[in-house]
């Protein structure tokens, strides 16, 4: 039986992973068994430098938390070697990253993820992965919405331009006259 003060610890630990569940947009569960010491090193840098927080912890405190943050779906994952990758303002940074560290290292295997407290499976994740970024979706929406402002001012100065050539026409036909 543990003790009172490694109970109290290992509650702090879920109630710290609960509420980082709870605040994340988005987050990806891997499998990381066989990882060497120099891929793990560049994966987290990589994840730390676009505010990625990835976190090895044990299984049953994970659970707990998932369950906590009311998100017992992703239970179902927490076997073996188990990680979690958490970002609170990008929804795909965790996935792109994963997903192509993944596709370099075949040890290395995506598990779920969840989105705004919706558990997705690791199809979905690949797919979020494949998502342009924050950045290109908001030009694609701003060229979107541009277009047809672009069109109508295209079309008044066609018109604006006609009306001055009749004017014009008219004006030297007056003169000749």
């Amino acid at each position: 039986m543990p003790s009172a003060k490694a109970l109290e610890q290992k509650k702090a630990i879920v109630s710290e992973l609960s509420e980082k569940l709870k605040s994340a947009c988005a987050g990806v569960v891997v499998s990381y068994q066989g990882i060497n010491v120099d891929d793990d090193t560049k994966l987290r840098k990589e994840l730390r430098e676009s505010g990625v927080e990835y976190m090895v912890t044990k299984n049953t405190l994970l659970k707990r938390a998932a369950e906590d943050a009311k998100m017992e779906e992703l239970s179902d994952v927490f076997k073996g070697s188990t990680a979690i990758a958490v970002c609170n303002d990008d929804y795909v940074a965790a996935s792109k990253i994963l997903c192509k560290f993944a596709k370099d290292h075949d040890f290395f295997k995506i598990k779920s993820g969840f989105i705004d407290e919706s558990v997705i499976d690791a199809k979905e994740v690949t797919r979020l992965a494949k998502l342009p970024s924050r950045e290109v979706l908001i030009a694609q929406v701003l060229s979107g919405l541009n277009a047809p402002i672009a069109g109508l001012v295209g079309t008044l100065n066609g018109t604006i331009t006609g009306l001055v050539a009749a004017l014009n026409a008219i004006a030297q036909k007056k003169q000749n006259s």
